[in-house]
């Protein structure tokens, strides 16, 4: 599966092929268009997020939740957002709709 997946490539954080260089491995690497760019982020975020789902300890949460963070902030910095401006509209929300602190389920 590794092979198909390195054949397949995928989005990766900057300094993932240096680390492969590190390790006497020589990656294969390209610069995406935009278009792909923001496709790839797509796909790294619904990765990520099930990683986050699927992940059982705090620590393991805390990781994911940190890669979800990092591909978040990717696909607004692409818009012209910052994460300050993710956090003031979610404050906004929370004020005009409510947080999920209550636990509140809708049947």
């Amino acid at each position: 599966m590794e092979e198909a997946e390195d054949r397949m490539g995928k989005l990766v954080r900057d300094k993932i092929p240096a680390l492969i260089e590190s390790e006497g491995r020589e990656p294969r690497t390209r610069i995406l268009s935009d278009g792909d760019y923001a496709a790839a982020l797509r796909d790294k975020l619904v990765e990520e997020v099930g990683e986050l789902v699927e992940a059982a300890e705090s620590s393991a949460i805390l990781e994911e939740a940190a890669d979800v963070f990092e591909v978040l902030t990717a696909i607004v910095a692409r818009h012209g957002f910052t994460m300050e401006h993710v956090r003031l509209a979610a404050e906004r929300k929370a004020c005009e709709r409510g947080a999920f602190a209550d636990r509140v389920w809708l049947d």
